[in-house]
């Protein structure tokens, strides 16, 4: 089964990478950008007995840091 995990910087947490990327945006001319957050994605290749449990044990203990970071599991048909 494929499954994407989308990590984000939660609201408030300041995001350095995304202010440099919308800053760059802006030198090379593109207007009507408001903000940037970045974040990960990552696309996992697991057997379908791994449980919902499991998936959301590995983005909590490896795949975000639960401090500053929120985590969207998908499953991908």
């Amino acid at each position: 089964m494929k499954v994407r995990v989308h990590v984000s910087l939660k609201p408030g947490v300041l995001d350095p990478q995304g202010r440099a990327i919308h800053h760059s945006l802006e030198g090379l001319g593109f207007s009507g950008v408001n903000d940037v957050r970045a974040g990960r994605l990552f696309e996992l290749d697991v057997a379908d007995s791994v449980s919902d449990e499991a998936l959301d044990d590995m983005c909590r203990k490896l795949l975000a840091n639960m401090v500053i970071e929120n985590y969207r599991i998908e499953k991908v048909a």
